[in-house]
């Protein structure tokens, strides 16, 4: 059913002036106190970010986008009643923007906070709502907290290296709390025994089903609020956590039960945020809305069959590529690892970008830490594994360790790709293609979108939608011209009726030659990471377990509690500009169906496809419980440190 008349109360509607689209602030302009500060108290920013009124109707521009956006997204009827273990997701999707809609808001940042929390909660990094215009700040505590195991037993401490760690952040930072005559250096590796007055791990559960979203799975979410150690970009990276890095900065204090290092004595600390702007610069609160609210020129999607356009595409590659990653706020303001907690070991070749490989001391175990599927260069990436293993193997390295702690994803292919060079193509037997069986949501403009792209000639080279990015079930080419979503099919979830295309597969274009044999013995090869292995990561991590039955082992978490060794499993994620550029470039924007152009700058992201499992296929990935066949909790040595975690996990895993 079209998503207006799901959500009766949102409208359409016509392109709005800029005056319109602009609210001004109140005269005593709060923007000013904080402009051209990269840090400010957390409630000036709010201050500044809560001088624009409400507008109602940017508040019906933007729902009707997100309702007409929501029609295209995959697991919407699963969320009515979410299955075990991953009930806590549970909500009427309709019902939550029909209350969002008639809810009285003072100012434009309440509304969209509102909306930002609700598609945060979904807890599916590939569909959430992100206003540039609120999301610039970033709260920072300088006590950033672990979860550690100390003499057998697991706690919550203040990371033991935040003194290293925090004063990356530079003096423009730790000058703030000098300034204010707060100690903050004292708490580093003191015992946290409450936060806010609850128990640790219960004020970090709390924070996991609030603010954390990205993955399904509370107990991924979980250790998502602790700090831990990433490559952001080509560099290792510290995270701050979801309790000390939260997205808004809408609280002022932390406060912390404690013991110091060295005492025994309790203490109750208020530890103060401090908010980071990473927006673009202003003077006051006009250019402050200009700069970071006011669409852009890339908010919106584009007709891709225009001469500028597809020019454009072409530079850039042969096709478009699908991806399949989570936005993860805290690495657009990245602090780096101490250096002192960086791998000593010598780099071997195909270092130099998103992974990052090593041979340990015991010269038979090669590491490969993938920090990312989503390099500068698509190609480069193969190489770069290409040029690892081949080391490995001249090294004589006979088993193969893989970290994917804190990878967000990237190109689906590249997480095949992976996949097929690690097993051998010989591995994959009688379903030959190193990928999943795949659908799309065949929606009525859906089908309208495909029906389209045929008769007017659109290809793969310029959209996700024409056959020719897909191959049929036995790994051959479909046609451009092939109509997927005819028929579509139909199954009953949760009482809904669930329309789908016809199952698909991706097809990749590899730059390198795949071995048919697989480089390292299969047994002799182990995942590492705490869980957060989102989209294009946890689709390779529950390929090697599903196809491969490759040991996975899984740090952190709360002490108790089950955790899934994946994140977010979508098979690919769609930004707004892109479902926007299929519609305009299949001419269908005056559909009444589709949604119209954001007045304000900001993405509805969304997931767009459904990968299926090989253990059920009936069942998507991202709600097939799949647990890691090993657990341990992170020491002090370990959590900020991938060389010792690599070392011990090597001995534990592969011997």
């Amino acid at each position: 059913m079209p998503s207006l008349g799901r959500l009766a109360a949102l409208v359409a509607l016509s392109v709005i002036p800029t005056a319109l689209a602009a609210p001004a602030p109140e005269a005593a302009d709060p923007c000013v106190k904080i402009a051209g500060k990269a840090f400010a108290p957390p409630a000036d920013a709010l201050a500044c970010m809560k001088s624009f009124p409400f507008n109602e109707t940017l508040r019906q521009n933007v729902l009707t986008v997100i309702s007409r956006v929501f029609d295209f997204y995959t697991f919407e009827d699963y969320y009515l009643d979410s299955p075990p273990p991953f009930q806590d997701s549970t909500t009427n999707i309709r019902a939550q923007l029909a209350r969002i809609n008639r809810t009285h808001y003072q100012t434009d940042f309440d509304f969209n906070k509102e909306l930002y929390d609700f598609t945060t909660q979904l807890n599916d990094g590939h569909t959430r709502w992100f206003p540039d215009c609120f999301t610039q700040f970033q709260n920072i505590l300088p006590a950033p907290v672990v979860t550690l195991e100390e003499n057998g037993v697991q706690g919550v401490f203040v990371a033991p290296d935040s003194v290293e760690f925090i004063s990356l952040l530079g003096s423009d930072f730790t000058s703030f709390f000098d300034s204010i005559n707060f100690d903050w250096r004292r708490l580093a590796g003191a015992r946290v025994l409450a936060i806010e007055g609850e128990e640790p791990y219960a004020y970090a559960t709390r924070i996991a089903e609030t603010q954390s979203g990205n993955y399904l799975d509370l107990g991924v979410r979980i250790n998502s609020a602790f700090s831990s150690y990433r490559v952001s970009g080509t560099a290792f990276s510290q995270r701050l956590g979801d309790i000390s890095g939260p997205q808004f900065p809408t609280q002022n204090t932390l406060t912390l039960t404690l013991i110091p290092v060295n005492s025994t004595r309790t203490e109750t600390v208020k530890v103060p945020f401090l908010a980071s702007y990473l927006g673009a610069p202003f003077t006051n609160g006009e250019e402050f809305w200009n700069a970071n609210c006011a669409p852009k020129s890339d908010t919106n999607g584009v007709d891709f069959k225009s001469s500028a356009q597809l020019a454009s595409l072409t530079q850039k590659r042969a096709r478009k590529l699908a991806k399949a990653a989570i936005f993860d706020h805290q690495a657009k303001n990245a602090v780096g690892l101490p250096s002192q907690f960086e791998p000593t070991l010598p780099p071997v070749n195909g270092s130099e970008g998103v992974i990052k490989s090593f041979i340990l001391p015991d010269k038979k175990t090669g590491v490969m830490f993938v920090g990312s599927f989503e390099p500068d260069d698509f190609n480069q990436f193969q190489l770069d594994v290409q040029a690892t293993v081949t080391q490995f193997q001249q090294a004589g390295v006979s088993q193969l360790l893989i970290d994917l702690t804190n990878n967000g994803g990237g190109f689906v292919c590249l997480g095949q790709f992976l996949h097929e060079f690690l097993t051998g193509s010989k591995s994959l037997g009688n379903f030959p293609n190193p990928g999943f069986q795949s659908t799309s949501r065949a929606n009525p403009l859906a089908q309208k979108i495909v029906a389209s792209d045929i008769e007017l000639g659109v290809t793969s080279a310029i959209a996700f939608y024409p056959a020719g990015n897909w191959a049929f079930l036995n790994n051959t080419q479909r046609p451009e011209t092939d109509n997927y979503n005819q028929p579509a099919t139909s199954r009953r979830i949760n009482g809904q009726t669930f329309v789908e295309s016809q199952r698909f597969l991706d097809v990749c274009p590899f730059n390198v030659d795949i071995p048919e044999d697989p480089p390292f013995d299969p047994s002799k090869i182990a995942i590492v990471g705490n869980g957060n292995c989102a989209s294009t990561c946890a689709m390779f991590s529950t390929l090697m377990n599903e196809r491969h039955n490759t040991k996975i082992a899984y740090f952190g978490g709360k002490p108790g509690l089950q955790a899934q060794f994946k994140g977010m499993a979508g098979n690919q994620v769609l930004e707004w500009s892109d479902i926007d550029s299929e519609i305009k470039t299949a001419n269908l924007k005056d559909d009444p169906l589709a949604p119209p152009d954001l007045q304000v700058s900001g993405n509805f992201r969304h997931n767009w496809r459904i990968a299926y499992s090989f253990l059920d296929e009936q069942t998507p990935i991202e709600y097939k419980s799949e647990l890691p066949h090993f657990r341990f909790a992170y020491a002090a040595e370990t959590y900020n440190n991938p060389q010792n975690l690599w070392i011990f996990a090597a001995k534990q895993l592969l011997g």
